[in-house]
């Protein structure tokens, strides 16, 4: 099963979104997954990390958010057959995510504040503390939200920190400065100058610069006449371990917050762009930071002022990380899989209690719509039809369940020496999931690989273009225009030996 995630790195987005969707992937890459980046900026250093991480990267050369960009990416994403495609970024808006459904796939859109002002995607995840349904009122029937930091992505390296428990020295000593892969500003150099100011003996601290930052040479010299020892380390893969060295961050309102939360660390926050203003100051209202507000406002002397109490207060410490391991358990990564894995599925045969299922199915008016007659079916017909079905080797009638055992489907085929005509109908609760052109898929290669069957034809209403499109992405190919039951019919095939 394949994820595609669409994402941008650099000095003026940052790498935010490239890290929390690192989480995601590791996730699916540990539930047996492949993994494919789309990135539409050159960022050698991060492509080098999630190399490293196994998963391939593409550039695609674009206007980032544009509607060209969403066709070729959902282009691509059919290509490399993705099972779910994964868009995070402010440049994405309405527009780009009705695309990439109109291309017959799956979209889980990662969001922070309800930019895109309507929504199209399967699954709309924003994991900030200040995420409400208010923020997605324009969304499709289908749209489920995910919300809040329950669904904070973790990435791998912090997943075996689960349980640990922080010790709180009398005196804290131990800093720790992070302010995301990019800080365009040099925010970082001023926190290094406010901590000159800082008269706490024993003082030692990390500072961690990311690959895009224009500013490392000045921050490096900084670092070098430090009046206490300045470690200063670059594109690091161990931060859960530099986060519990520390007794105290120094950190801007991103997404590197909710890591700081779940490993305990007390922190103080800079708010380094607008977006970040409601998580600093939710995140301070609940005692969880200390919130020092926007950073062109902030001098270093400030900086020291807030800094220098919290390293002698160890009962304001306690509190801090009391309260912020509250908020984030580390099992975020794995709740939003679950969501995609909800539309992974199996096929079992259709047993007799099926029945009354399949018969509502049946007349659901969508289907009578599009079916080659439209009148309703009687329950008397309707058991008798079922009946013979069940006793006929000729028959192989499966219903497709997903991981909860729900039903969300059904597929059958009716053989006739080595070929076999297909039907499919999907429960109206799962519609316009994709979840179509799966089933044809996953029961094709059933068949093919369990009867004697050399083609699957399925005969299908010029008006039901729901069916045209799922059996064309299954693979089927149209033989044009032929007569059913004194109805005008596509006929598409898929002949074995092309199936795959």
């Amino acid at each position: 099963m394949k994820l595609f995630i669409r994402v941008d790195a650099s000095t003026q987005i940052g790498t935010g979104h490239v890290m929390r969707c690192l989480a995601l992937a590791q996730a699916w890459q540990d539930a047996g997954g492949q993994v494919i980046f789309v990135m539409a900026i050159e960022a050698p250093d991060l492509k080098t990390r999630l190399k490293v991480e196994g998963i391939e990267v593409i550039y695609l050369p674009i206007q980032i958010g544009s509607a060209e960009d969403a066709e070729e990416t959902g282009k691509l994403a059919r290509e490399f057959d993705a099972s779910w495609v994964v868009v995070d970024g402010y440049h994405f808006g309405a527009k780009y995510q009705e695309i990439i459904k109109e291309s017959e796939l799956k979209l889980l859109f990662i969001d922070d504040y309800g930019h895109a002002k309507e929504h199209h995607a399967d699954i709309v995840l924003n994991q900030n503390i200040h995420a409400y349904e208010g923020l997605y009122i324009n969304r499709q029937p289908y749209t489920k939200l995910l919300l809040g930091t329950s669904y904070s992505l973790l990435r791998r390296e912090f997943w075996q920190w689960r349980g640990w428990e922080r010790s709180l020295p009398l005196i804290a000593q131990k800093l720790l400065v992070t302010l995301g892969g990019a800080d365009p500003d040099n925010v970082t150099l001023k926190v290094i100058e406010g901590l000159q100011q800082v008269e706490v003996e024993g003082l030692e601290a990390v500072v961690v610069v990311g690959g895009s930052n224009p500013h490392y040479e000045q921050v490096r010299s900084a670092s070098q006449k430090s009046c206490f020892p300045i470690h200063l380390k670059r594109n690091v893969t161990n931060m859960p371990e530099l986060m519990a060295w520390a007794d105290l961050a120094v950190t801007a309102g991103g997404s590197t917050c909710w890591e700081l939360a779940f490993m305990g660390l007390p922190s103080l926050v800079l708010i380094l762009a607008e977006n970040q203003r409601v998580i600093a100051e939710k995140l301070e209202a609940m005692g969880v930071v200390v919130n020092l507000g926007w950073h062109k406002n902030v001098s270093a002397v400030e900086i020291a002022s807030g800094v220098a109490p919290l390293l002698i207060t160890a009962g304001r410490r306690e509190k801090m990380t009391r309260c912020s391991q509250e908020l984030v358990d580390g099992q975020g990564s794995s709740r939003v899989l679950s969501y995609l894995k909800d539309n992974f599925f199996q096929l079992r045969l259709v047993q007799q209690d099926d029945c009354r299922l399949l018969w509502e199915w049946s007349n659901d008016p969508e289907v009578r719509a599009v079916s080659f007659s439209s009148n309703s079916i009687l329950w008397e017909h309707h058991v008798q039809w079922f009946k013979s079905k069940l006793i006929n080797p000729n028959c192989i009638f499966y219903i497709a369940i997903n991981k909860n055992d729900a039903p969300i489907g059904q597929i059958r085929y009716d053989i006739e020496n080595c070929e076999t005509t297909v039907s499919m109908s999907i429960d109206p609760k799962f519609r316009n999931q994709d979840y179509g052109s799966s089933l044809i898929k996953l029961a094709s290669k059933q068949i093919f690989s369990d009867f004697d069957i050399t083609r699957i034809n399925a005969y299908i209403k010029p008006s039901n273009q729901a069916s045209v499109r799922a059996f064309s992405k299954a693979g089927f190919q149209s033989m044009g225009i032929t007569t059913l039951q004194g109805h005008q019919a596509i006929l598409f095939i898929i002949d074995k030996y092309k199936f795959g």
